[in-house]
């Protein structure tokens, strides 16, 4: 929703700051009670199906500012206090002017797929995206007759723009193989074009990377992932800073009937007072578990932006502040030894998704990186790792012996 000057949307502090660390800290607070003058430190979780209005012109004055955008609530669906905190805190992030809130990162995908797309349209889409926007093109666009084509770094996009082209959707680092795209390029195409440029920026979440900054005019975050940081939420959130965006995102949001619990909204608000520390950690563990794989004889490659031999490490030096625990290693094992090495695995759980305090991993299957030409034709495994908050001397004892264990495989 559009940003507004209630109290508990400003930043209580009387001394200018540009810096995200102590944004973070203030941003969304609780205001002051004006007859005690006490407040508590967090905003609390406001839960409300039904709101009252005093009479109706309160009543008719929020209906006049929902129609021009504004937030004006008038039904508890779209959330109270703390909702519009949070979006307060993602525009913030991103350097956006308006945030929607959305129960997940994919239904956020959904929400801009449908919002900036058309019966009849057609979208540009980098190959890297998060894979379930296949299945969104296969289950939903083809229905809708929104086609996709998928085109990988480095190709002819003007080759490929046709007269019904709306939106270029990307993601970078692609949430496989974090292969790094350049922002500043696709947007002088986009404008060039007269296409909106739309990304998924989980992996960054508004904190190291800030797409808006670069010419995106769409941002979307998988607040699941490193804003909530302990693995208890599902959100997605969706920023802008163009206004006739922001009004179709808006009018979308409203029809689909977007909603999230204030308790989510609540955990989302806590868990990014720390992502800072948070995400700075997981990079120091993330880059000490490369240095371990660099002198493993089973690894082929490993992928991960910060590493000065990725082939994206400039522009992540050029566009980014920082990196995060994800990275992907391609070994020498077979896929029966693959599968020990992964289950062999004590500190890490086997699961899809990432940012939260512990440590993951994911086999990847040969299906899903097929759709990826910066993989290649490669025969080897891919493990994607998570690293958490553990102790990284513990992380790759554990890792150590889960090669030692594949590496028994016959054959």
């Amino acid at each position: 929703m559009v940003q507004d000057s209630r109290p508990y949307a400003k930043i209580p502090l009387k001394m200018p700051t540009k810096h995200i660390d102590t944004v973070l800290q203030h941003a969304g607070t609780a205001p002051y009670n004006p007859e005690t003058g006490t407040a508590p430190v967090p905003l609390p979780p406001m839960r409300a199906s039904t709101v009252r209005f005093e009479n109706l012109a309160a009543l008719e004055k929020a209906q006049r500012s929902k129609a021009a955008g504004g937030r004006a609530t008038t039904y508890g669906r779209m959330g109270m206090d703390t909702h519009a905190a949070l979006e307060q805190v993602f525009a913030q992030l991103e350097g956006g002017t308006h945030a929607y809130l959305a129960p997940s990162g994919l239904s956020a995908m959904t929400m801009v797929m449908l919002a900036l797309c058309s019966a009849g349209d057609h979208a540009l889409i980098s190959d890297c995206v998060y894979g379930p926007m296949r299945e969104l093109d296969d289950a939903v666009l083809k229905r809708m007759n929104i086609n996709v084509t998928y085109f990988a770094a480095g190709e002819d996009l003007d080759a490929l723009v046709q007269p019904n082209t709306k939106l270029l959707y990307v993601e970078s680092p692609g949430s496989l193989l974090f292969e790094m795209l350049d922002m500043g390029a696709m947007a002088a195409f986009a404008q060039r074009r007269g296409l909106v440029l739309a990304t998924d920026n989980t992996w960054g979440s508004g904190y190291i990377y800030r797409p808006l900054t670069l010419g995106a005019q769409v941002s979307i975050i998988a607040g699941t992932k490193y804003v909530g940081g302990h693995s208890d939420l599902m959100l997605g959130a969706v920023v802008t800073n163009d206004e006739k965006i922001a009004k179709q995102l808006n009018r979308t949001q409203y029809a689909m009937g977007y909603s999230i619990s204030a308790d989510d909204a609540w955990l989302a608000l806590r868990g990014v007072r720390t992502m800072p520390i948070r995400m700075a950690q997981h990079a120091r563990h993330a880059l000490e578990v490369c240095a371990f794989f660099k002198g493993r004889p089973e690894t082929v490659r490993l992928f991960h932006p910060a590493l000065p031999e990725d082939p994206g490490h400039a522009l992540w030096q050029r566009d980014c502040t920082g990196s995060n625990g994800m990275l992907s290693v391609e070994l020498r094992l077979s896929p029966a030894a693959a599968r020990v090495f992964v289950d062999a695995l004590e500190l890490f759980g086997i699961g899809f998704s990432w940012g939260g305090y512990e440590s993951l991993v994911q086999l990847v299957s040969p299906k899903d990186l097929s759709h990826h030409r910066y993989w290649g034709e490669g025969q080897n495994a891919l493990v994607r790792l998570h690293i958490g908050l553990e102790s990284p001397q513990d992380i790759i004892a554990d890792l150590t012996q889960a090669l030692e264990q594949a590496a028994a495989v016959p054959g």
